[in-house]
Protein backbone atom coordinates (compact mmCIF):
# COMPACT_ATOMS: atom_id res chain seq x y z
CA UNK A 1 0.00 0.00 0.00
CA UNK A 2 1.19 3.50 -0.79
CA UNK A 3 1.74 6.21 1.74
CA UNK A 4 -0.19 9.45 1.74
CA UNK A 5 0.46 12.17 -0.82
CA UNK A 6 3.26 14.64 -0.21
CA UNK A 7 2.15 18.05 1.02
CA UNK A 8 2.43 20.76 -1.65
CA UNK A 9 4.91 23.38 -0.45
CA UNK A 10 4.57 26.94 -1.66
CA UNK A 11 7.68 28.69 -2.92
CA UNK A 12 8.44 32.14 -1.53
CA UNK A 13 8.29 34.90 -4.17
CA UNK A 14 11.69 36.14 -5.32
CA UNK A 15 13.05 39.37 -3.79
CA UNK A 16 13.33 41.43 -6.99
CA UNK A 17 10.18 40.74 -9.01
CA UNK A 18 8.00 39.38 -6.16
CA UNK A 19 7.02 36.48 -8.42
CA UNK A 20 6.79 32.78 -7.53
CA UNK A 21 7.56 31.49 -11.04
CA UNK A 22 10.81 33.49 -11.19
CA UNK A 23 11.67 32.02 -7.79
CA UNK A 24 11.05 28.50 -9.15
CA UNK A 25 13.33 29.22 -12.11
CA UNK A 26 16.06 30.43 -9.73
CA UNK A 27 15.72 27.18 -7.75
CA UNK A 28 15.93 25.13 -10.96
CA UNK A 29 19.01 26.93 -12.25
CA UNK A 30 20.74 26.57 -8.89
CA UNK A 31 23.55 24.02 -8.65
CA UNK A 32 25.10 22.73 -5.41
CA UNK A 33 23.08 25.13 -3.24
CA UNK A 34 24.57 28.30 -4.75
CA UNK A 35 21.40 30.34 -4.76
CA UNK A 36 22.98 33.78 -5.02
CA UNK A 37 24.78 32.72 -8.19
CA UNK A 38 21.54 31.28 -9.61
CA UNK A 39 19.71 34.54 -8.76
CA UNK A 40 22.41 36.56 -10.51
CA UNK A 41 22.14 34.36 -13.62
CA UNK A 42 18.32 34.59 -13.78
CA UNK A 43 18.14 38.34 -13.01
CA UNK A 44 20.83 39.18 -15.58
CA UNK A 45 19.05 36.99 -18.15
CA UNK A 46 15.73 38.78 -17.47
CA UNK A 47 17.46 42.18 -17.60
CA UNK A 48 19.01 41.25 -20.95
CA UNK A 49 15.61 40.12 -22.27
CA UNK A 50 14.09 43.43 -21.14
CA UNK A 51 16.81 45.39 -22.93
CA UNK A 52 16.43 43.37 -26.14
CA UNK A 53 12.64 43.70 -26.33
CA UNK A 54 12.17 47.11 -24.71
CA UNK A 55 9.30 45.62 -22.68
CA UNK A 56 8.85 44.59 -19.05
CA UNK A 57 11.09 41.52 -18.54
CA UNK A 58 8.49 39.81 -16.32
CA UNK A 59 5.85 40.22 -19.04
CA UNK A 60 8.19 38.70 -21.65
CA UNK A 61 9.08 35.87 -19.22
CA UNK A 62 5.39 35.04 -18.59
CA UNK A 63 4.65 35.02 -22.34
CA UNK A 64 7.66 32.75 -23.00
CA UNK A 65 6.47 30.31 -20.30
CA UNK A 66 2.97 30.37 -21.78
CA UNK A 67 4.34 29.61 -25.26
CA UNK A 68 6.41 26.65 -24.02
CA UNK A 69 3.90 25.19 -21.53
CA UNK A 70 2.51 21.87 -22.84
CA UNK A 71 -1.24 21.20 -22.74
CA UNK A 72 -0.95 17.43 -23.30
CA UNK A 73 1.63 14.80 -22.43
CA UNK A 74 1.85 11.02 -22.64
CA UNK A 75 2.15 8.65 -19.71
CA UNK A 76 2.98 4.98 -20.06
CA UNK A 77 0.25 2.60 -18.84
CA UNK A 78 0.66 -1.17 -18.64
CA UNK A 79 -2.43 -3.03 -19.78
CA UNK A 80 -2.24 -6.80 -20.03
CA UNK A 81 1.45 -7.09 -20.82
CA UNK A 82 1.50 -4.20 -23.29
CA UNK A 83 2.61 -0.66 -22.48
CA UNK A 84 0.55 2.10 -24.08
CA UNK A 85 1.49 5.77 -24.26
CA UNK A 86 -1.72 7.32 -22.95
CA UNK A 87 -2.26 11.05 -23.62
CA UNK A 88 -3.33 13.08 -20.58
CA UNK A 89 -4.01 16.75 -20.03
CA UNK A 90 -1.37 18.69 -18.11
CA UNK A 91 -2.47 20.79 -15.14
CA UNK A 92 -1.45 24.46 -15.09
CA UNK A 93 1.21 24.24 -12.36
CA UNK A 94 2.79 21.06 -13.76
CA UNK A 95 2.84 22.64 -17.22
CA UNK A 96 4.74 25.65 -15.87
CA UNK A 97 7.27 23.37 -14.14
CA UNK A 98 7.79 21.36 -17.34
CA UNK A 99 8.23 24.58 -19.35
CA UNK A 100 10.83 25.90 -16.88
CA UNK A 101 12.67 22.57 -16.95
CA UNK A 102 12.80 22.55 -20.76
CA UNK A 103 14.03 26.15 -20.89
CA UNK A 104 16.75 25.41 -18.33
CA UNK A 105 17.87 22.17 -20.01
CA UNK A 106 18.08 23.66 -23.50
CA UNK A 107 19.95 26.69 -22.15
CA UNK A 108 22.43 24.33 -20.46
CA UNK A 109 22.94 22.34 -23.66
CA UNK A 110 24.17 25.40 -25.56
CA UNK A 111 27.87 25.70 -24.88
CA UNK A 112 30.49 28.39 -25.28
CA UNK A 113 28.72 31.34 -23.62
CA UNK A 114 27.84 32.33 -20.07
CA UNK A 115 24.65 30.76 -18.67
CA UNK A 116 22.85 34.10 -18.36
CA UNK A 117 23.28 34.76 -22.10
CA UNK A 118 22.16 31.23 -22.99
CA UNK A 119 19.11 31.52 -20.73
CA UNK A 120 18.17 34.95 -22.08
CA UNK A 121 18.51 33.64 -25.66
CA UNK A 122 16.29 30.64 -24.83
CA UNK A 123 13.69 32.96 -23.23
CA UNK A 124 13.78 35.26 -26.28
CA UNK A 125 13.30 32.29 -28.63
CA UNK A 126 10.38 31.02 -26.53
CA UNK A 127 8.86 34.53 -26.48
CA UNK A 128 9.02 34.67 -30.29
CA UNK A 129 7.57 31.16 -30.59
CA UNK A 130 10.69 29.45 -31.90
CA UNK A 131 13.66 27.55 -30.52
CA UNK A 132 14.32 24.15 -28.97
CA UNK A 133 11.78 24.40 -26.12
CA UNK A 134 8.94 25.23 -28.54
CA UNK A 135 9.99 22.29 -30.74
CA UNK A 136 9.93 20.02 -27.68
CA UNK A 137 6.38 21.22 -26.90
CA UNK A 138 5.18 20.53 -30.43
CA UNK A 139 6.84 17.10 -30.39
CA UNK A 140 5.08 16.29 -27.11
CA UNK A 141 1.74 17.41 -28.58
CA UNK A 142 2.34 15.33 -31.73
CA UNK A 143 3.11 12.28 -29.58
CA UNK A 144 -0.12 12.80 -27.61
CA UNK A 145 -2.08 13.34 -30.83
CA UNK A 146 -0.75 10.17 -32.46
CA UNK A 147 -1.63 8.11 -29.36
CA UNK A 148 -5.14 9.52 -29.05
CA UNK A 149 -6.53 6.04 -29.76
CA UNK A 150 -5.33 4.92 -26.29
CA UNK A 151 -7.02 7.83 -24.45
CA UNK A 152 -9.65 5.45 -23.05
CA UNK A 153 -6.90 3.84 -20.88
CA UNK A 154 -6.69 7.06 -18.89
CA UNK A 155 -7.63 6.60 -15.23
Amino acid sequence: MRRRRAVKRTVQPDPKYKDRVVSKLVNMVMLKGKKSLAERIVYNALKSVGEQTGKDPLEVFKKAIDNVRPLLEVKPRRVGGATYQVPIEVKQDRGVIIALRWLRNFARQKKGRPMELRLSQELMDAYKGEGAAIKKRSDTHKMAESNKAFAHYRW
